[in-house]
């Protein structure tokens, strides 16, 4: 599942464009390092789109998306959930 806050549905609108260069973005995001990514979870990235900075992460959710999931290594009972913001709406 995927989540785009306001922030990033209102630059999208503004600029004419659909989501999905942001979502490819996100799909080839690869600099992962010791300073943004401590646990290598590869769960929470950062790049510059239309001017603006933007935030993506992951969360992994139980199957009802109601809490964490109790072991996100386990696909049967683990939904994740992808989220795009503007830096700002951190």
């Amino acid at each position: 599942m995927r989540f785009l806050t306001a922030g990033i549905i209102e630059l999208l609108k503004r600029n004419k464009v659909d989501g999905d260069e942001i979502v490819q973005i996100v799909s080839e995001f690869s600099v992962f390092t010791e300073d943004n990514d401590p646990h290598g979870e590869h769960d929470f990235g950062t790049f510059e789109y239309l001017g603006e900075t933007c935030f993506w992460k992951i969360d992994a959710y139980d199957n009802d998306y109601f809490m964490g999931s109790d072991d996100p290594t386990d696909l049967s009972k683990t939904r994740r959930v992808l989220t795009v913001m503007l830096a700002e709406e951190w």
